[in-house]
């Protein structure tokens, strides 16, 4: 790996191991992390099992009053000398990040400074006014006030596991509670460890967090946990159907962030060179491995060939290969996936489908793919892809292009690009999505926005910003009398 000496992410702490209380040994032996673009297994890191899940959520709800109990600004000092941790070691996280994700190293970077600034908000979390003084009768005081859940499970996955496992971590300790944190078995490294290391580093009290890769026994177990109070899980809308179902039943609160099938609108005033270079990075960054990947391309016939021709001329343009070189698309992140993604491009194109660019690939490099004439009722028009394939749809009236966008079961982020911004305001305003961007592309995220879709997109919840608040606390209500009042019993 081209990175320096380690000092940071030394392998032997991890090799085979679980964070808890402890590095310690897993029960399900080891599992191999393998880099999506050659093949090869970089490292191993400890195989959760129920019984592990058990363990490390005992420990985390024992760990988790003491943390509550802990002063404010110490909580806070800790959330931000983990960011500061981030930032001192991200010479040797990048790399980490690029061969085990598949992504580019700006890709790995913005991971790190967005991850930072998550926990930079996280502890700024700590001073905010954390309850209500309601109404009530003279010589009483009714409050009403945010607690801890407890301990809170979370379950992250592989395209963006730094940001997609922290942005959860980071709320969920700033407001109390404790977490035991399952990211993807793909990414155990990105997605969980290089977090346990920068709060070892940090100073958060033993047990508080725990650090737990492992497969669908492991996620279950979590699920079904006595000790486990919540559930913040990022994935397919198909997994997080199975976890809201195991969730519910044992009464947790969940909180679902799921797929997409993102729309971008383009009207005829629009400037096509823009709308153009904003759906290619929309459709075809980190492979169009995104939950808000620009997937649909809703265009104006009177302007789709030309549009078309834009997109076709970028996709024939960007290199693919492996992250760690002069490429703008590395690898998709699995043999399995790569199938998934040709399947659909080849049975869009038998149902009548015009293949434009791309639909061929190299090992895990899928190229930059243009469909054109795609239909409701094809795959590329209703299936989440999570493949760098952009499907351009025409349409004729205002009408026509809300009906389409609105076509499918997803409900996560929508664009719409028009010199009249009233206008598209007006068409962005009749769309069922949780992220709306005027003049612009579908990928965008902040740490301190409300970020989340509806139906198969998520089941309503919101994470980062205020929603932080609503998701990882409680309500309570407590009154105070000056002294008790007489009853008639």
């Amino acid at each position: 790996m081209n990175a320096p000496v380690p000092k940071f992410m030394i392998e032997s702490t991890w090799r085979g191991r679980l964070f808890g209380s402890e590095w310690r040994a897993a029960e399900g032996g080891s599992i191999d992390v393998v880099e999506p673009a050659t093949g090869a297994t970089i490292t191993s890191v400890g195989n959760a099992t129920a019984k592990d899940v058990r363990r490390a959520a005992a420990e985390a709800r024992a760990a988790q009053p003491g943390w509550a109990a802990t002063p404010y600004e110490k909580r806070a000092a800790i959330l931000r000398k983990a960011a500061r941790t981030l930032e001192d070691n991200q010479e040797e996280l990048i790399p980490w990040i690029a061969r085990e994700t598949g992504g580019i190293p700006a890709k790995a970077g913005f991971e790190i400074h967005m991850v930072t600034e998550i926990l930079y908000r996280s502890a700024a979390m700590c001073t905010e006014p954390q309850g209500l003084v309601l109404p009530s009768d003279p010589g009483r005081i009714s409050l009403a006030r945010r607690l801890p859940r407890g301990v809170i499970g979370i379950i992250s996955p592989f395209n963006f596991p730094l940001i997609l496992s922290c942005r959860a971590v980071a709320p969920a300790l700033a407001t109390g509670n404790a977490v035991v944190l399952k990211p993807d078995p793909r990414t155990p490294l990105t997605g969980g460890f290089a977090i346990a290391r920068i709060f070892e580093e940090a100073g958060l009290p033993k047990g508080v967090l725990q650090v737990l890769p492992g497969g669908a026994e492991a996620g279950e177990a979590l699920c079904s946990d006595p000790d486990v109070a919540m559930i913040a899980f990022t994935g397919s809308s198909k997994v997080g159907r199975r976890i809201g179902e195991l969730a519910g039943k044992h009464l947790k609160k969940v909180q679902l962030e799921l797929g997409g099938k993102n729309a971008v609108i383009v009207f005829e005033d629009a400037d096509l060179d823009a709308a153009a270079s904003a759906i290619a990075f929309g459709a075809w960054f980190h492979q169009g491995q995104i939950c808000m990947t620009t997937g649909l391309v809703l265009a104006r016939d009177k302007i789709a060939p030309s549009l078309t021709e834009k997109l076709v001329a970028k996709a024939k343009h960007l290199p693919v290969g492996d992250p760690l070189g002069q490429v703008a698309l590395g690898p998709v992140i699995s043999r399995q996936q790569v199938d998934r993604i040709d399947g659909i491009v080849k049975d869009t194109v038998a149902a009548g489908a015009t293949l434009a660019a791309g639909g061929t690939f190299d090992g895990p490099f899928y190229r930059p793919t243009v469909l054109t004439g795609v239909k409701p009722g094809m795959r590329a028009f209703d299936e989440e892809v999570f493949g760098p394939v952009a499907a351009i749809t025409s349409f004729a009236t205002e009408e026509e292009a809300v009906a389409l966008a609105n076509h499918g079961e997803y409900g996560l982020s929508a664009g719409v690009f028009s010199a009249d911004v009233g206008r598209a305001i007006s068409v962005g305003n009749r769309l069922n999505t949780g992220l709306l961007h005027i003049n612009d592309q579908t990928v965008a995220d902040e740490p301190h926005v409300p970020f989340g879709g509806s139906g198969a997109s998520g089941n309503g919840t919101r994470i980062g910003g205020p929603a932080n608040w609503e998701e990882f606390t409680q309500w309570q209500w407590m009154t105070i009398k000056d002294k008790p009042n007489p009853y008639p019993f």
